[in-house]
């Protein structure tokens, strides 16, 4: 296959003054190693966790674009408070996307890497955002026939999310899950994985229309925030699954305290006698997300048994057996168009992401809008 010489790719840099700088750069294209491949990205999906890499934490509404010989460049200023998490980073121009799909146009000499030429795979490994990535054979999920690259393009971030937050249940005892911001594509993931697997499952979220999507997909226990019975709804629920851990995308504010408190009324036996200790029923609120960056406020009526605790992906799979890993991205790839099935509601291409317009809608992560970037 043809490869081309340099390749666009898209990156952030952010600046010992503050500033983040966001471009479109010519590069040389990558040349795989023995257990490497090249892929022609064809898609790529806007993650929380890309948007993280390439605003560095800059608010996108007070975004600029200059021009540069090289093309146009969004700057903004990076909060100061967070500067000392990006002391790493200064000065480095970073490529961004986490994972995309696409068709592998070049091959280390392993027969791993050189089985893999000319199919069309999602992958990860970062660089996604891109004309071309670089990545390894192990990272690559050979699509199944009929497969699109926008088919394969989330194949890795969020059906991996999805379960590993049912393995990480099983692997510390508990029997049924509670997860916020629900109604997102990974919420949606997570609901067809626990109906599949009899699983329960109570989906919070923020909005009635949010409600009745995840009803629409046969979910059961569905609460929403919003409403004024919402803790009471909240206990019912957890009471009528048996949930003891929860997974929450939103971080800040009461709502994982609220969990917990729900939680222990759930769990507490009305005839008990009464402790000031509250029950031995252990509860665990897992934050993965921080849709609201305000500090966790915990109001404690739930007794000493519990953790708050944050939970990432990578290491996640890092932990895993490698059986563990290679029947969970299996069930991946058999269920690709289905259970893990992703929606996007806009395509955009590499040039548009620095249009400050596309930029700012890609960036507010609503419900119900995904992006993915056609290079």
């Amino acid at each position: 296959m043809t490869v081309p010489a340099t390749t666009r790719q898209l990156r952030s840099l952010v600046t010992p003054e503050g500033q983040v700088r966001i471009s479109l750069a010519t590069v040389d294209t990558p040349q795989p190693r023995p257990h490497q491949v090249v892929v022609r990205v064809e898609a790529a999906p806007v993650n929380p966790s890309d948007l993280g890499l390439l605003l560095a934490l800059a608010d996108p509404g007070a975004a600029e674009v200059d021009d540069s010989p090289e093309g146009p460049v969004v700057t903004a200023s990076v909060p100061e408070a967070a500067m000392p998490s990006m002391r790493a980073r200064l000065d480095q121009s970073l490529p961004v996307g986490n994972e995309g799909a696409g068709t592998v146009v070049a091959a280390g000499d392993s027969p791993e890497a050189q089985d893999l030429l000319g199919k069309r795979v999602g992958f990860s490994g970062g660089g996604a955002y891109g004309e071309h990535a670089l990545t390894t054979a192990q990272a690559c999920l050979p699509l199944p026939d009929g497969a699109t690259a926008a088919d394969g393009a989330a194949s890795f971030v969020n059906p991996l999310t999805a379960l590993g937050m049912v393995e990480t249940m099983r692997r510390e005892g508990h029997t049924a899950l509670v997860h916020t911001a629900a109604a997102s594509n990974l919420g949606q993931m997570l609901a067809r994985v626990c109906l599949a697997d009899d699983i329960g499952l109570v989906n919070v979220v923020r909005r009635p229309e949010q409600a009745d999507l995840l009803r629409d997909l046969g979910a059961r226990h569905v609460v929403d925030s919003s409403a004024a019975t919402f803790m009471t709804d909240l206990v019912e629920a957890i009471r009528a699954t048996g949930a003891t851990m929860a997974f929450d995308a939103v971080g800040g504010g009461r709502l994982a305290s609220d969990i917990l408190n729900a939680m222990e009324v759930a769990v507490t036996d009305p005839d008990a006698p009464y402790s000031r200790y509250g029950t031995d029923v252990p509860k665990q609120v897992y934050v993965y997300g921080s849709l609201d960056r305000r500090p966790i406020e915990l109001r404690r009526g739930f007794g000493f048994s519990w953790g708050v605790g944050g939970w990432l992906l990578m290491p996640f799979l890092a932990s895993l057996p490698v059986d563990d890993l290679v029947r969970l991205r299996s069930r991946i790839a058999s269920e690709l168009t289905t259970t893990f099935a992703s929606s996007f509601t806009e395509e955009i291409t590499l040039d548009q992401v620095l249009d400050l317009d596309v930029l700012r809608r890609a960036a507010r992560t609503s419900t119900g809008e995904k992006f993915l970037i056609v290079p």
